[in-house]
């Protein structure tokens, strides 16, 4: 056995070995399982959020689209900012809301805010169906990661298998306060791995970062700048967009944000994850050395790029290492990701169709249908083939449906009615359907369209039809839903 596995195994028993410690003197209801007992401070909440936040997408996304796409990549930079700034206000809202109705999902929250157990069954299988390539991410990153740092002496279909059970485990046993305690072991592994490898390997294979970009530029001008048609400024800013507003609209994320102690939490972590976000500068700086030094990656090979330079440039035990951070940035958010998934499904479909169900069943059910949602994951792993990047933006196209509904439900005299809310998601995401099982673009179904328009990202032009159709069928419904409360007054 290499050095580089036994490293590996060592730190794949240690995250066991933290996720199912973490249930220790806690009695696991539904409430403490999925959200912490509403006890988590600053520090496990903003490693909470980051453990969600920098997945396999931060590790081999950020570098094979760096190494892959050159200047439309560095949109990974901006959304994340944008995103923490909307966070200072947006959280602390949803956290005092949830934490005065004692909710624990976030179709619970929409459940709450338009009285709709039905919205609340939509709003689940929105975010599951979303959910599955976000995982599927995760565990094609995982493959990929293991089998690289262990020099193909564990295949990629082996690696999903063992993540996916140690993720199982853990997450079964100790739900979210496993999932929190990998994550700070997690954090501290990416952040010293990428600031090192961002640093180096620009200075080893180049002399430093300008001699790096200035060869680039020689070999493939125009590589490091927005093209004027297809990933041009309209995209990027399109995209941006999308990516801050689906943020935290991930099911996942969403119900983290009810573990925290206080308001406060929030408002704390907006000021400090934009500084997070440079790791990810760090990690393309990785991609970008090794377009000349690893040439010829293609497609969803261009994934590979992180270890395929790494490989050549150190001894076994510093890969090790590599792959030990590269696997617990899939450990962390899968676990989180299954966990939401079988929550939703659980508390807000199941417990929709059978009312008669009790706390303690719906709690059981959530756990177990943990494995259930980790096999469709890795069915789906098996079955696709698409780079990290585009599975991460697909899912991001369909929860950034919910943002709208979300928005006008913190009003004070809110007027989206439950129909708008139904009709504006449901209508954003049969646009997101369409285009994706057509595999289709806005410039080949509307090719009289300016280019600024067609070279929109399709989540944006979706978020628009919602909230259009969300706005009239709200107005259509309204005075229908006014009439009919003052007849129950008059009745009354």
């Amino acid at each position: 056995m290499n050095t580089s596995l036994i490293i590996l195994a060592l730190f794949l028993i240690l995250s066991l070995y933290l996720g199912v410690r973490a249930k220790r003197g806690k009695d696991m209801d539904l409430e403490q399982w999925s959200v912490g007992g509403r006890g988590f401070g600053t520090m496990f909440v903003f490693l909470l959020m980051a453990g969600e936040i920098y997945t396999t997408f931060t590790f081999l996304g950020g570098s094979g689209w760096a190494y892959g796409k050159g200047g439309p990549s560095l949109y990974i930079l901006a959304y994340g900012a944008l995103a923490y700034v909307i966070s200072y206000f947006l959280l602390p809202a949803i956290w005092k809301y949830a934490n005065e109705n004692k909710l624990v999902s976030q179709s619970d929250f929409f459940v709450s805010k338009y009285k709709s157990p039905y919205l609340g069954v939509f709003v689940s299988l929105v975010g599951i169906v979303a959910m599955i390539p976000y995982l599927v991410l995760q565990l094609k990153g995982l493959g990929i990661i293991v089998s690289e740092a262990s020099y193909g002496k564990i295949s990629p279909v082996a690696a999903v298998w063992i993540g996916v059970i140690t993720v199982t485990v853990y997450v079964m046993i100790s739900g979210i306060h496993g999932s929190a305690w990998t994550a700070v072991l997690k954090d501290f592994m990416i952040l010293a791995i990428v600031l090192f490898l961002g640093i180096y390997l620009p200075l080893h294979h180049y002399g430093g970062f300008q001699p790096m970009f200035e060869s680039i530029e020689a070999a493939r001008p125009g590589f490091l700048a927005l093209p004027s048609e297809g990933m041009s400024v309209s995209w990027f800013i399109s995209t941006v967009l999308l990516t801050a507003l689906g943020f935290y609209m991930w099911p996942h994320t969403f119900a983290s944000s009810f573990t925290a102690k206080n308001a406060k939490v929030f408002r704390k972590n907006a000021v400090f994850m934009p500084l997070y976000s440079l790791i990810l500068l760090f990690v393309m700086f990785v991609g970008f050395a090794a377009i000349l030094k690893v040439p010829g990656l293609k497609g969803p090979d261009g994934d590979l790029s992180l270890f395929k330079l790494a490989v050549q440039t150190f001894d076994p035990w510093v890969i090790g290492l590599i792959g030990a951070a590269g696997l617990l940035t899939a450990l962390v958010p899968g676990s989180l990701l299954l966990m939401a998934a079988s929550t939703l499904f659980a508390k807000n479909v199941y417990k929709v169709v059978s009312p008669s169900a009790t706390d303690k069943q719906v709690a059981k059910l959530a756990k177990y249908l943990v494995p259930v949602m980790a096999l469709i994951a890795v069915f789906f792993t098996f079955k696709g083939g698409d780079t990290i990047v585009t599975l991460l933006l697909m899912g991001y196209s369909l929860v950034t449906q919910l943002f709208p509904a979300l928005l006008f439900s913190l009003a004070k005299k809110p007027f989206v009615t439950k129909q708008g809310a139904f009709a504006g998601i449901a209508c954003g995401v049969a646009v997101v359907a369409y285009v994706s099982i057509k595999g289709t673009t806005l410039a080949i179904l509307l090719p009289m369209l300016p280019q600024a328009v067609k070279d929109l990202n399709i989540g944006i032009v979706a978020l628009l039809v919602n909230i259009i159709v969300l706005l009239i069928v709200s107005a259509l419904t309204r005075p229908l839903a006014v009439s009919k409360k003052a007849g129950n007054e008059q009745t009354a």
